[in-house]
C-alpha cells in the first residue's frame, strides 16, 4: 500500500489520545442515556463499521461523526474515524506518489519517450477509481503486453521460446473491500461487473471477461491460495486480437492484485502463469500454453524452457534491443482470433498426436531423429500435417537456442536471419499463416509485402506473430526505414495498423514500491 504521510500519523496520534480520554470518561456516562439515544448511536456505529468494511470511507466518516454528535464520548466512533481517515490518507498519498521524482524515473524506465503520457494514464485511473468506489486505501498495478520474438507454437508442447514484455499494458487502481464480492470497471471495454467469490461456476458460453476472471479466482483456490473481495478500475492500451496478449495481460494484472491483497506478495510469477493457463483451459475452453502469461508477468526480454512445465526455466536476457537502432513493429492484418479456436487448438493437439505414436504426451518428450527415422509410421498414424508441425517444433527449439546465443554474443545480423527462418518455418511447416480453404489471407499478404520491402532495402526480418491464422505479423527494421515501412504497409493494411514497440523491464507488478 502507499506509505502514509507524517501529517496523517500526527492526526492518528491525536485521535488515539481522544479515544483514551473517552474511554476514561465512558464509565461515568453509562446508564445516563435513554434507550432511544442508545439505539440511534448503535445504528450509526453499525453503519460506520459496515462502510469501513466495504471501503466506503467517506460514508463511514459521516456515520461516525453522526455517532459522535449523539454521544461525544464514544470511543468506537473515534476509532472508526481514525481508520477511515487513515485509509483516505493513503489515497491522497497515492496522488502525491504518482507525481514524485521516483515515479518519474519509473515511468521513463517503463515507457521511454511515452513516460509523460503514461503518467497521465495512472493519474486518470486513480481519479476514476475515487469517483467510482470512493477514496480508499488503494494500490496501483500494471501488467505488460508481450511480443513473441521466436518460438512460435512451442510452449504448449513444453518447448522453448524467446519473448519480451512490451510498453503497452493494463493499468489499474484497486483496493481490497472486505467483502465476498469483486467489483471491476474496465474503461477500455466499457464493462462493469460484479463476481461473488462463492459462486465461481463458468457460464454456459465459457467466454468473456467475467468467465476469465472467475477462472483465475478458481485457479488460485485450486492451487491453495487465498482470494477475497476487491474493487478495481482498469484501463488497457494492449491491442486486442493483435498477438500481443491482451487477455494474458489482463490475467496477470488480476493475479498481481490477488497476490498483493490476500497472499502477502508470496505468489511467484510462474504460479501466475499457471493460474492464467488454468482459467483459459477450464473457463474458456482454449488449449493455450504458458508463453503469453509468462512473458506478460516476468518482464524484460526472456527465454523460457517449458521442459518441466510446473517449473519452467526462465532466463532474463541482458540485451539492449534499442541500442541496435532497430524498431520492432507489429502490424494488424485484419480479422482476429474470435472464431478460430478449432484451428488454434489443432496445432498442440496434432503435435501431441505425434508424441503419442511413441507413447509420450508432448513433443518435448521425443526427439526429431525418432520422428524422422519413423516418418512413414508417424505420417500414417498422426497425419502429414501433424508430422510437419512436429518438425517445426524441433527446429524452432534449436532456433531459439541459436537466437539467445547470438544476442549474448552481440551478433545481431545472425539473430535477424534466424527470425526470418522462424517465419518461413511457420508459413511452410507449421502452416498457421492462413486458414485452409479461406480466401481471406491477411497475414500472408502482409508477409509478402514486407518481404518485398526487406528485399528492396536489403535489411530487416519478418514473421507471423502469435497464434496465427489471422491477426498480426512482426517486422524488425532499421530505424532509418521504419517510418517508410509504416507508411508502405498501412496503405495495404489500413491506417493505424502498424505499431512501434519497445521492451520494458517489468512485467506484472504492484507499482507502489516503485513510486513511493
Amino acid at each position: 500500500m502507499i506509505a502514509k504521510s507524517k501529517a496523517l500519523t500526527k492526526v492518528l496520534i491525536a485521535l488515539g489520545t481522544v479515544i483514551l480520554i473517552a474511554i476514561a470518561a465512558i464509565v461515568t456516562t453509562v446508564g445516563l442515556t435513554g434507550q432511544s439515544k442508545d439505539r440511534k448511536l448503535q445504528t450509526q456505529l453499525d453503519l460506520g463499521n459496515k462502510y469501513l468494511t466495504e471501503g466506503q470511507y467517506e460514508d463511514a466518516i459521516v456515520a461516525f461523526e453522526a455517532a459522535i454528535s449523539i454521544e461525544p464520548k464514544t470511543p468506537e466512533a473515534y476509532k472508526g474515524l481514525a481508520e477511515a481517515y487513515e485509509a483516505m490518507g493513503d489515497y491522497e498519498a497515492a496522488k502525491k506518489a504518482l507525481q514524485s521524482e521516483k515515479a518519474s524515473g519509473f515511468f521513463k524506465e517503463m515507457y521511454g519517450t511515452g513516460a509523460a503520457e503514461n503518467e497521465k494514464r495512472y493519474e486518470h485511473v486513480l481519479e476514476e477509481f475515487g469517483q467510482a468506489f470512493g477514496e480508499k486505501n488503494v494500490s496501483m498495478f500494471t501488467s505488460a503486453g508481450r511480443t513473441e520474438i521466436s518460438g512460435n507454437h512451442t510452449d504448449h508442447n513444453n518447448g522453448k521460446v524467446l519473448a519480451g514484455s512490451i510498453n503497452l499494458d493494463c493499468v489499474a487502481c484497486a483496493a481490497a473491500n472486505g467483502t465476498d464480492e469483486i467489483h471491476i470497471i474496465s474503461e477500455t471495454y466499457n464493462q462493469k461487473f460484479t463476481i461473488n467469490i462463492n459462486n465461481l461456476k463458468p457460464s454456459d458460453k465459457m467466454a468473456g471477461t467475467i468467465d476469465l476472471t472467475k477462472g483465475m479466482l478458481a485457479g488460485f483456490q485450486e492451487m491453495g491460495y487465498q482470494i477475497g473481495g476487491f474493487d478495481a478500475y482498469i484501463t488497457s492500451n494492449v491491442i486486442s486480437s493483435a498477438g500481443v496478449s491482451s487477455s494474458a495481460s489482463y490475467e496477470m494484472l488480476i493475479c498481481s492484485m490477488i497476490n498483493e491483497f490476500f497472499n502477502d506478495g508470496k505468489v511467484d510469477v510462474v504460479t501466475y502463469a499457471h493460474v492464467g493457463k488454468y482459467a483459459e483451459n477450464k473457463y474458456w475452453n482454449k488449449g493455450s500454453g504458458l508463453l503469453d502469461q509468462m512473458a506478460c508477468a516476468v518482464g524484460g526480454m526472456i527465454t523460457i524452457d517449458f521442459k518441466n512445465p510446473l517449473k519452467p526455466a526462465v532466463e532474463k536476457i541482458d540485451y539492449d534491443f534499442g541500442a541496435q537502432d532497430h524498431s520492432l513493429i507489429i502490424v494488424q492484418t485484419g480479422k482476429g482470433h474470435a472464431d478460430l479456436s478449432e484451428e488454434y487448438s489443432s496445432i498442440p493437439n496434432e503435435m501431441k498426436r505425434v508424441a503419442a505414436v511413441f507413447g509420450k504426451e508432448f513433443c518435448a518428450d521425443i526427439t526429431e531423429k525418432e520422428v524422422i527415422d519413423n516418418a512413414e509410421k508417424v505420417r500414417k498414424e498422426a497425419g502429414d500435417r501433424a508430422f510437419l508441425r512436429a518438425l517445426h517444433f524441433f527446429e524452432e527449439n534449436k532456433r531459439v537456442e541459436k537466437e539467445v546465443k547470438a544476442l549474448k554474443e552481440n551478433r545481431f545480423d545472425e539473430f535477424l536471419d534466424l527470425i526470418t527462418e522462424s517465419g518461413n518455418s511457420s508459413w511452410k511447416w507449421l502452416q498457421n499463416c492462413y486458414v485452409p480453404g479461406s480466401e481471406e489471407q491477411g497475414i500472408t499478404s502482409a508477409l509478402a509485402l514486407t518481404e518485398l520491402f526487406i528485399k528492396e532495402k536489403g535489411c530487416g526480418a519478418c514473421r507471423v506473430h502469435g497464434g496465427g491464422f489471422a491477426g498480426v505479423i512482426m517486422a524488425m527494421l532499421p530505424n532509418r526505414v521504419a517510418d517508410e515501412y509504416i507508411i508502405y504497409i498501412e496503405k495495404a493494411m489500413g491506417p493505424g495498423s502498424a505499431y512501434r514497440m519497445s521492451i520494458r523491464p517489468y512485467g506484472a507488478v504492484c507499482v507502489d514500491g516503485y513510486i513511493a
